[in-house]
């Protein structure tokens, strides 16, 4: 038995969502594709402090994640934000606060 499967399918989505999430620039990644409905690497390149190969690292780990979608138009790709995903983390995470809350407070 692998680790992972000691526990439950909730937990390990949202563990896969939190480690997606867990570098700053990742996080900077999401909010620059928001802004602009989508956009293309070399935009964001242009709105983060990072070279196109760490942007590009960035975002694969968001697309595996599943938090992105990306298209490919000859050498350009273009990514925007998964709507459906970004509502199951959001109430993934909501309920796994709201749990801890409880049973703490």
């Amino acid at each position: 038995m692998h680790k992972r499967e000691a526990f439950t399918r909730d937990e390990n989505c949202l563990a896969d969502y939190m480690k997606a999430l867990g570098h700053p620039a990742r996080i900077a990644i999401l909010k620059a594709i928001a802004e602009k409905k989508s956009c293309i690497c070399g935009d964001l390149v242009v709105a983060l402090p990072l070279a196109q190969s760490t942007v590009s690292q960035h975002v694969k780990e968001l697309k595996e994640a599943g938090l992105v979608k990306g298209t490919v138009d000859g050498p350009r790709s273009c990514y925007c934000i998964d709507p459906e995903a970004m509502a199951r983390l959001e109430g993934s995470f909501g309920k796994f606060c709201a749990s801890i809350v409880q049973k703490c407070c």
